[in-house]
């Protein structure tokens, strides 16, 4: 009986990181010591300051009365995020004693962390060829626990609502799906790089009309949340919290370090990653997303009220896919939208790599993070893995599509 005992055991590690009915033991086990490690960090390593004093200025305006976005500034500019940003921090302002309680808010973003962490454990556990190992690399990003709970950044705020956005869509759940996606884009807009695919997988999976009537919510969210500043100075408020012509810092730059500072800020660079990124959306579109069928027909077929069932494997993959294209052609990556992508990255590498392949892409790509400031080699090799994943997925996917239809 000793001897049984000894080799379960010994054989539970491997149940756990491999077999698929551990997955909550094991995430149950990585939420504790998520927890522990997040309290240590607050408690053992030094906040930096590097955004959490603008954000609480700019909201500080608002506060004060101020509703027009051009006199919405903090120490490093003016307020670019749209009004979901505005509420969230006005919140954390309040409860901080003005945001001078910096502890407070690390323990509030660790609770914001391990929630996170929790959601996307459960999109995980919902595709079977996902083993539970999968979750573990969920929980090794220094760079990721520090962008939470040494920073304070806004990134995340939007991100955990935009994965409980995907985690809804899962459980069918289509109008709570949308109403969170449209609270996650009043945080940030870079939840937009999700909405092609959240457009599709709608499209395909309620009809045009209920898409349709789902589009109209999220945008009647948007204006809604930013009834004060639309009331008041409508082009200031549009022109700040959706400034697509934005031109980012150079100094900050982690993808795009091996061009030089003229061609980083220049228009033709923009308009080449811009022209990149549609391309690539077009060639999903065709080639992936539309699973057996071409568009015209999808598109049509939505106006009939055909209706396709697509599976919790093909929702995650089109999500994550659509996002990872924006990551590729973005003008720029700072550090902070590391937590754009991050959560899908062990998903995506299960999809398209071999096991030891899987491990030396992601150590690569967290290695890229932490190099600072970022070197022409390490936005060289995140722009190849980025690239070879993205290639890979559209490989991938379009063979699976193949065998499918």
């Amino acid at each position: 009986m000793a001897t049984i005992s000894v080799r379960r055991l010994a054989r539970l590690p491997i149940q756990l990181l491999c077999d698929r009915q551990y997955f909550w033991y094991l995430a149950t086990l990585l939420l504790l010591g998520e927890f522990v490690l997040n309290v240590l960090i607050i408690n053992k390593v030094a906040y930096t300051e590097i955004d959490w004093v603008a954000y609480m200025q700019e909201v500080k305006g608002y506060l004060d009365g101020e509703r027009d976005y051009q006199q919405l500034r903090g120490d490093t500019g003016p307020l670019v995020y749209p009004a979901g940003f505005v509420y969230i921090y006005s919140w954390l302002y309040r409860i901080t004693s003005d945001g001078v309680n910096i502890r407070l808010a690390q323990y509030l973003f660790a609770a914001l962390y391990l929630a996170t962490q929790l959601i996307v454990f459960s999109i995980y556990s919902k595709v079977e060829r996902i083993r539970p190992y999968a979750i573990v690399m969920l929980c090794l990003s220094k760079r990721l626990h520090s962008i939470y709970v040494l920073r304070c950044f806004n990134d995340p705020v939007a991100m955990f609502f935009m994965y409980a956005s995907i985690l809804a869509m899962l459980h069918r759940r289509w109008l709570y799906s949308s109403v969170l996606f449209s609270v996650a884009l009043s945080i940030k807009m870079n939840v937009l790089l999700f909405f092609p695919a959240f457009g599709i997988l709608l499209w395909q999976s309620l009809g045009a009309w209920i898409t349709i009537v789902h589009l109209g919510i999220i945008a009647a969210i948007q204006v809604g949340l930013a009834y004060p500043f639309l009331t008041t100075y409508p082009a200031s408020y549009i022109g700040r919290a959706f400034e697509f012509s934005r031109v980012f810092d150079y100094q900050w730059t982690v993808n795009w370090r091996m061009v030089d500072e003229k061609t980083f800020v220049s228009r033709p660079f923009a308009n080449a990653l811009l022209a990149g990124h549609v391309v690539t959306l077009l060639l999903f579109l065709v080639f992936v997303w539309c699973k057996g069928n071409s568009v015209f027909t999808v598109f049509f077929d939505g106006f009939r009220g055909k209706r396709r069932h697509i599976s919790a494997d093909e929702i995650i993959s089109t999500l994550f896919t659509s996002n990872l294209m924006g990551i590729v052609f973005a003008r720029s990556l700072h550090y902070q939208f590391y937590s754009w992508y991050f959560h899908s990255l062990p998903y995506l590498l299960c999809t398209v790599a071999a096991v030891p392949a899987r491990f030396l892409y992601f150590i690569a790509i967290e290695c890229c993070w932490l190099i600072f400031p970022s070197t022409e080699t390490s936005s060289w090799v995140l722009l190849g893995c980025h690239t070879m994943i993205l290639v890979g997925a559209f490989a991938i996917l379009q063979l699976l599509k193949g065998n499918s239809s």
